[in-house]
């Protein structure tokens, strides 16, 4: 990348950071609540809105849209939205000086573990498939993955409610919407790029996506498990993910799904691995 537009992504990262530090202040109440309550009809009935996390994702994301919109118009970009549900990403920002400078950014939300104090679900950071891979390509993407001059994550991690204080079957009226208790509270926000807080495991189990690292503390430090090797070699690893076997000490063979058998493979030292905690699983025994 030319100077020139790592100054810009040096920059865009600053300012991103520093608008995840006043977001808390547009989605909650003073006691830390969702300000969102739930859906009103024309009849100002409130229905509950589910803590599922599909909709809490998508309902939040049009909630700070417009604290968006203001911020790209201050900072001179205009959002483009993905043309598509599944395409990447969420959000496009393309500056209005020079149209060259693009940068993706994908809203991602995730809660708190409640029986894991300092852990959460984690994230999903995309694909390491088509448009990954294929980087000249438009495959499921806004704009080819080789156009953004850098790629970005607006995090955002709450705790649920109890189950036991909603009521997704009682409609409230207009009135008593403060008595409404929030499906969510207690927001963290914060901003890096995906390749900080990636994990060497997939996110989901059927499909092509990137997982992320599960303790909060190594998420808002940006300590992922590449934190020690950069996104260059980030990409190198998600590009060949799967790909590449390999002969164990027993002489079976096996597919390359871990970052410190990656390393091995290119000759490098498998310790530069970020010794963070990669994945739910690995959280039973801390």
């Amino acid at each position: 990348m030319s100077n020139y537009k790592q100054h810009y992504k040096d920059n865009f990262k600053q300012l991103l950071r520093e608008l995840t530090e006043t977001l808390s202040g547009h989605v909650a109440t003073d006691d830390r609540q969702w300000t969102i309550k739930g859906f009103i009809d024309v009849f100002r009935n409130v229905y509950t809105i589910s803590a599922d996390t599909k909709i809490v994702s998508k309902i939040l994301e049009i909630h700070l849209f417009p604290v968006l919109l203001k911020f790209a118009q201050k900072h001179n970009y205009i959002i483009v939205l993905a043309d598509h549900q599944n395409y990447y990403p969420d959000l496009s920002f393309v500056s209005t000086r020079d149209e060259s400078i693009k940068f993706a950014v994908d809203i991602k939300t995730t809660y708190r573990l409640p029986n894991k104090p300092g852990f959460c679900n984690g994230f999903t950071l995309g694909s390491h498939g088509s448009y990954f891979i294929e980087r000249d390509k438009k495959k499921n993407i806004q704009y080819s993955y080789n156009q953004y001059c850098g790629h970005f994550c607006i995090g955002i991690i709450y705790t649920r409610a109890n189950i036991r204080d909603i009521d997704e079957t009682t409609i409230q009226k207009v009135e008593q919407l403060q008595s409404i208790t929030s499906v969510i509270r207690d927001f963290e926000f914060f901003a890096c790029e995906k390749w900080e807080i990636a994990s060497d495991s997939q996110g989901s189990g059927n499909t092509a996506n990137i997982g992320s690292i599960v303790r909060i503390k190594d998420i808002l430090s940006g300590n992922g498990v590449l934190k020690n090797l950069g996104e260059e070699w980030f990409d190198e690893y998600w590009m060949n993910y799967g790909k590449i076997m390999i002969t164990t000490e027993t002489g079976k063979t096996k597919k390359i799904t871990k970052l410190n058998e990656f390393l091995v493979f290119k000759g490098k030292d498998p310790t530069l691995a970020y010794p963070c905690i990669r994945s739910k699983a690995e959280t039973h025994d801390k």
